[in-house]
């Protein structure tokens, strides 16, 4: 058995996925760049810093990135976090690790502040040991920083954690971090894909999880 999950958070927990494509289609439109919320969708999960490229020449990114990223900040805020939800059974799928002896640390791209409110939201705050944010890693996902900085502050090897993540991003990361992972399709991402990157389980979302743990390599290392 495992000694900690290195968990994500948005599409992972929470179903916030399509509302942060939404918000951030909003955002970039504000400044002339079109995009569509299906082509946003599939950069979620990694942070802004290696999504908006994508969408915005380099030279015109050093400009705009900082009001492009408050816009997003505040709107999201404003106008998206108040639907964001839990998946189903997701805070008794945390309450079910941690009743193992599993310890959790969140592993997310989000802010500091727009973390401890999704945990608000799930109802974890308490079961959780570590967290790590955007704020700990100089570069988001796909790059490990994020984990490797959930690593370090657990205290564990690699060998000894698994991470849960809904996209190719989270299990890309994790594996340059040498952790293994077990994916959800909650977010949006289909089974084929999500194998494609390196999970070595795939759940249809939490409550899926739930219902297959004892049969998890969470449960056998």
């Amino acid at each position: 058995m495992v000694k900690a999950v290195l968990c994500d958070m948005d599409g992972t927990l929470v179903d916030s996925n399509t509302l942060h494509a939404e918000c951030w289609q909003r955002c970039l439109a504000t400044f002339g760049i079109t995009a569509t919320v299906g082509e946003i969708q599939r950069q979620i999960g990694k942070g802004g810093d290696q999504m908006l490229p994508l969408f915005v020449d380099r030279e015109r990114l050093k400009e705009i990135e900082k009001p492009l990223n408050e816009c997003k900040k505040k709107l999201f805020e404003a106008e998206y976090m108040s639907q964001v939800k839990p998946f189903p059974q997701a805070r008794e799928l945390m309450e079910a690790i941690t009743g193992h002896g599993i310890r959790i640390a969140m592993a997310s791209s989000a802010a500091k502040g727009e973390l401890d409110k999704y945990l608000e939201i799930v109802g974890i705050s308490a079961l959780v040991d570590e967290k790590t944010s955007s704020d700990d890693a100089e570069d988001s996902k796909p790059e490990p920083d994020i984990f490797l900085a959930a690593l370090g502050k657990l205290g564990l090897a690699p060998e000894e954690t698994i991470a849960l993540g809904d996209t190719p991003w989270d299990a890309q990361a994790a594996g340059r971090a040498g952790v293994k992972t077990i994916g959800v399709e909650c977010g949006g991402w289909r089974e084929e894909d999500l194998r494609k990157a390196g999970c070595v389980e795939i759940y249809r979302d939490p409550a899926g999880l739930l219902e297959g743990l004892k049969g998890s390599r969470m449960m056998k290392g």
